[in-house]
Parts: structure tokens; C-alpha cells; sequence
């Protein structure tokens, strides 16, 4: 198993600071607008970017929840591995809310799928839109696109994107494996 190195700690902190640039701008103040990061490692991503929004860029209306998707997917019960949920922690109304889903790589898209049956159970959003730091353009399963990407990558074949964070891997860090 190799691996290179797609983005290092460095470019995923400017990547950040731009996609954080970015959501100021069409969201201004954040007064109808909630982040929700999709369980697991979107939320890693959401974190972070909610926090730099509040700390270097003194917007003080971000509302950050996190969403677990596993019994809203397609592949729930059909493989031999056992899914385990994660927390859904969303402690504000989505009801008439623009919604940023915030995960960490964009892949088939079934997961979106997932994040929006799944938070039709809390409300009916007026909007919702998708912020990934990893975009895998051509491996898309369903019509899904994000409206904020960090970076976009063409893996083919048995390569896949692994997003590392600090604070769940010790470091921060995008690798290309190849398998």
C-alpha cells in the first residue's frame, strides 16, 4: 500500500480559511444559517470551521450541529459489518433555515442522499447547500455536486482519499492511498 501526500497541514489550513471566506460571503452574519457536519468525519471538519469562523472572523451567530446518517443509507443492513450510529446532536430549529451539510470527502454522494432524508426529520430547511474539503468528481453514484470544495481530485481504481485530523489522527494531513 502506497500513499502521496495530497494536501499537507499548511494547505488544508489556508483551504480552510478560504472555504470560511467563502461562507461569510453568501451567508453574511449567519443569522439564517446553521452548519451541520454529517457523522462521522464530517464533524471534525465542521468543528473546525465553526470555530474559525467565531474566532478569527468574529461572526457570532454560528450554529453547529452534527447529523448521523447510518440508518438513512442505502447499505444499512446489507453488508456482514455492523454499522454503529453516532450521536445526532441539533439543538436549533432547521424549520425555514438555509443549512451548509459539511463532510470531509465527496465520493459517491450516497451519503448526502443519507444527510437529506435524514434531516427531514427535524424540519423543512429553506435551503441547503454542501461545503466538502475533498471533492472526487468522477466517482459519483448520484446528481450531487458541492457548492464548497477545498480541493478536487481525480483518484481512479482502487485509490482512495484519506483525510487525516489532528485531532482524531495526530495530524493533519489529505493522502492519495493506493491500495
Amino acid at each position: 500500500m502506497s500513499q502521496k501526500v495530497l494536501l499537507n497541514a499548511k494547505e488544508i489550513n489556508i483551504i480552510l480559511h478560504r472555504l470560511a471566506c467563502q461562507l461569510i460571503e453568501n451567508h453574511n452574519d449567519f443569522t439564517n444559517t446553521v452548519l451541520i457536519g454529517i457523522q462521522p468525519r464530517g464533524k471534525f471538519l465542521a468543528n473546525r470551521l465553526a470555530a474559525m469562523l467565531k474566532d478569527d472572523y468574529k461572526i457570532k451567530n454560528v450554529q453547529l450541529g452534527l447529523l448521523d446518517i447510518t440508518f438513512f443509507r442505502d447499505d444499512f443492513r446489507r453488508g456482514e459489518k455492523t454499522l454503529e450510529a453516532n450521536t445526532t446532536e441539533i439543538n436549533f430549529l432547521v424549520e425555514d433555515k438555509k443549512i451548509v451539510f459539511i463532510d470531509d470527502v465527496l465520493y459517491t454522494g450516497r451519503s448526502i442522499r443519507s444527510a437529506l432524508t435524514a434531516i427531514q426529520s427535524f424540519g423543512r430547511p429553506h435551503e441547503i447547500e454542501l461545503l466538502t474539503l475533498i471533492d472526487r468528481r468522477f466517482s459519483r453514484h448520484l446528481p450531487i455536486q458541492p457548492n464548497y470544495k477545498g480541493r478536487q481530485v481525480d483518484a481512479i481504481n482502487n485509490e482512495r482519499v484519506k483525510v487525516n485530523w489532528v485531532e482524531n489522527e495526530g495530524e493533519d494531513a489529505v493522502y492519495l492511498v493506493n491500495n
